[in-house]
């Protein structure tokens, strides 16, 4: 068996990262190492068990480049919901910037989101 454990995101402050997706999101933060120089640190969106994001701190001019922009301008990251109506309503009314109003597609429910990074998501509901 084999799955996906983990997503790196280049994020420019640990901290701020985790202010949004944990403070602000209510994600889950399942490790926070310091490792001298860096930090593991490994989060989860709500009533997830796998499938983490690793929040990277940007370590150099090349690095820092990229941040918002770790998928050439598309959407690179997609949150799967059992509910689109109250997450989306939750995360608008905790400030959350929505590029559009939802839509119907044969596949689901979608809205497209950005972090304070300018990483750009999907929200999505699967049919």
């Amino acid at each position: 068996m084999q799955f996906l454990h983990a997503v790196s995101l280049v994020v420019p402050d640990y901290d701020a990262a985790i202010a949004f997706y944990c403070g602000q999101l209510g994600w889950q933060l399942a490790e926070d190492v310091d490792q001298g120089r860096k930090r593991w640190v490994r989060i989860l969106p709500p009533g997830a068990e796998q499938g983490s994001l690793i929040l990277a701190r940007a370590d150099g001019p090349v690095q820092k480049a990229v941040i918002g922009d770790q998928f050439g301008g598309r959407v690179g990251l997609f949150l799967a919901t059992d509910d689109f109506a109250r997450d989306h309503a939750k995360m608008l009314a905790t400030g959350v910037t929505f590029e559009e109003e939802p839509r119907h597609e044969p596949y689901g429910t979608v809205a497209i989101w950005r972090d304070p990074f300018g990483n750009r998501w999907d929200l999505i509901q699967f049919t």
